[in-house]
């Protein structure tokens, strides 16, 4: 990787390597520096299986899905949620949570109703709409993995995600993103 956006270097991180110590009982040695192309690999992997989600999306039927609204209709849930609901688990603001709502309703994926437990409050569900996006994004989500698998080797595939699952806390698998990545 030679960490390039329209000819000039994005990273400006000495590649030295200075302060780098293997720990030699770990039997794993690392070249010098590039410690910072793991994250960049890593979300351009994510953003590579992203893109290729909403082109097929696009392709059956979901040409409006962007990657906000998966996480929102994914903070909806099955069973319905407040927008302050979805805030809280986007991790945004409920202004936020609620033009995104406004926005996935304006689109047909969502919906508002009463909530049947307390009448002051509006519940968004989702949409037939809504649920065939999200079953389609997780059938093209399989082909994805396939599609790696078959470049890389299943092995290699299943091998990378059990690492990951090693070093990637159970709690990190959270839907805020979006808030995560906008900052505060």
């Amino acid at each position: 990787m030679d960490n390039m956006v329209d000819d000039k270097k994005v990273n400006q991180v000495d590649d030295s390597g200075k302060g780098y110590e293997p720990d030699p009982g770990k039997g794993h040695e690392l070249p010098p520096g590039k410690g910072y192309e793991l994250p960049l690999l890593l979300f351009a992997g994510f953003r590579t299986l992203i893109d290729r989600l909403h082109a097929e999306l696009a392709r059956q039927g979901h040409p409006d899905v962007r990657p906000a609204h998966g996480f929102a209709m994914q903070a909806v849930g099955p069973d319905g949620a407040t927008a302050s609901e979805v805030g809280r688990r986007l991790g945004v603001s409920k202004q936020a949570a609620g033009k995104t709502v406004d926005r996935l309703i304006a689109l047909g994926y969502a919906t508002r109703t009463d909530d049947p437990a307390d009448a002051r409050r509006k519940l968004v569900r989702l949409t037939p709409h809504g649920i065939d996006a999200l079953r389609r994004s997780a059938a093209i989500f399989d082909e994805l993995r396939a599609e790696w698998a078959q470049r890389i080797g299943a092995r290699q595939l299943t091998a990378m995600e059990d690492d990951l699952r090693t070093v990637v806390p159970p709690e990190a698998f959270r839907l805020d993103a979006a808030g995560w990545l906008g900052g505060p």
